[in-house]
């Protein structure tokens, strides 16, 4: 029977003309703040945001209709996996450093890769010498985290339930629309995320102002750190940072990976939203767990008095768990328990919801679930078992979807892994690299990737690789791997 392909693509390619417009209009703001602090026109930005506005406003024009755009499932999979995909190329164009003297340049496969790692709030890095770098150029990376972050938290509360993806759909809001029609009654929800998002951002700002950064370190770290993206202006990251900087990056990172469905209701009169939320309490409780364990380990390992060692291990532990990626401290240093405990709380997290990447709390608590309840059939096989979360009964579907999306998970790693090494990456880059890009940490282990290093040295076809590779953890695995399925596209 032939392949017959039904999907409307007019309304895609509508709103990613759109974004691509919005990304020109962005484009200006570093464009300004460089002309400013460095007194030279920003030819980069100019060129970038005219070129990139021109493609955006002729892809609006191409499919203008007067009708509201409407997204049913297919082309909600299609809108988000393509966002990703086309913003970066476009995003990347100021890097080429069009109009600059050519030691400001950079190859076209690192300007998508800093891209990629930026929109996705991975935080990997193939730039040095971050401490000279024109201003824009550092604020455009910046911004890049911040547009990916509230990005990721519009699909993880918006699409990604209605795709039921690994689990999201217990995620769907009383805000969202229930049937397959996704955009119109969510836009309500997407101003309220907005509102929040931007307030936490300039609270954070000014906090790292107050605790002693200027206002452009304060301003380039605030947008960072709120999308966990880990992108800094120094190539020290927070090493230069006294403790102040450092817990006030501690509280805004915690509070970027926490739901912001959870603020939202707290806004909206619900004092209770952030006690009674099942996440958050086995999250904040999992790094407490963690933090004073490693305190006390460095303490006595290091020496070190009880508050430089909690803010040390506090700093380092919530950036890599949340997977935001500054560090103020090569930790690989601490011993290998310690790098082999870095090393699996890359895989953690934050909650669903968030602008954090891994596996997220909530898939953890499922997963513990279906191990409790099949342990308990094993012990009695005619034993009834309900499974509830939060007090409600599981959708039956959910366990599959979880360990579904562990499996492919764990599969894209392994196979990402498994490339590196055949393009002769010694295993230890080739693994952290591959996991920290699926999870979209930002730095790995070893002398390359790791807190000290970057990914400059890595051959391009490594940084292609990486790039699809944090794309495809950032859209939680399955709505890249949908559109390789040939049934996706059957009628």
């Amino acid at each position: 029977m032939p392949m017959t392909f039904r999907i409307d693509f007019r309304p895609i390619v509508q709103v990613i003309g759109l974004l691509l417009v919005a990304l020109a209009f962005f484009m200006m703001v570093p464009a300004v703040v460089e002309a400013q602090m460095a007194g030279t026109t920003p030819w980069e930005f100019i060129f970038s945001s005219a070129f990139t506005g021109f493609i955006g406003l002729a892809l609006v024009l191409a499919t203008r209709d007067d009708e509201p755009v409407n997204l049913d499932i297919k082309q909600a999979f299609l809108l988000t996996a393509t966002t990703w995909l086309v913003l970066p190329i476009f995003a990347a164009l100021p890097l080429l450093g069009l109009g600059l003297p050519e030691d400001a340049t950079h190859s076209y496969t690192d300007a998508v890769f800093e891209t990629v790692s930026g929109i996705t709030t991975t935080g990997s890095t193939v730039l040095s010498g971050l401490d000279t770098m024109l201003p824009g150029i550092l604020l455009w990376r910046s911004l890049l985290n911040w547009i990916g972050g509230i990005g990721i938290v519009v699909m993880a509360i918006i699409m990604l339930p209605f795709l039921r993806i690994g689990g999201m759909q217990l995620f769907r809001t009383e805000s969202s629309d229930k049937s397959e029609k996704i955009v119109p009654k969510s836009a309500q929800l997407v101003k309220w995320i907005t509102g929040v998002y931007v307030a936490l951002t300039a609270l954070c700002a000014i906090a790292y102002y107050l605790s002693g950064m200027s206002m452009f370190d304060a301003v380039n770290h605030a947008l960072a750190t709120l999308a966990t993206g880990g992108f800094s202006t120094h190539d020290s990251s927070f090493a230069g940072f006294g403790m102040g900087a450092q817990w006030v990056g501690i509280l805004f990172m915690l509070a970027g990976s926490i739901p912001f469905i959870a603020y939202i209701k707290f806004a909206r009169g619900r004092k209770h939203a952030f006690a009674r939320d099942p996440q958050i309490k086995a999250f904040l409780r999992f790094l407490a767990i963690i933090i004073l364990g490693s305190t006390f380990m460095l303490m006595a390992d290091r020496d070190w008095d009880f508050f430089h060692a909690l803010t040390m291990a506090a700093f380092n532990i919530v950036s890599i768990v949340t997977t935001t990626g500054f560090a103020s401290t090569d930790y690989t240093l601490w011993g290998t328990g310690a790098v082999a405990g870095f090393f699996l709380l890359t895989f953690a997290g934050g909650c669903a919801g968030s602008t954090s990447g891994g596996i997220k709390v909530y898939r953890f608590q499922v997963l513990w679930i279906t191990l409790r309840e099949q342990l308990l059939r094993l012990n009695s096989p005619n034993r009834v078992v309900i499974l509830n979360y939060h007090g409600a009964r599981m959708p039956t579907d959910l366990p599959l979807s979880v360990l579904a999306f562990l499996a492919a998970f764990f599969a894209s790693i392994a196979i990402v892994t498994l490339m590196l090494a055949m393009m002769d990456i010694d295993f230890v880059t080739a693994l952290s690299a591959a996991t920290t890009a699926i999870t979209n940490v930002g730095p790995g282990f070893g002398d390359i990737v790791g807190p000290s290093g970057n990914f400059a040295s890595l051959p391009d076809a490594a940084k292609w690789l990486l790039s699809f590779a944090m794309i495809l953890g950032r859209l939680e695995v399955f709505t890249l791997i949908m559109l390789f399925d040939p049934h996706f596209w059957r009628d």
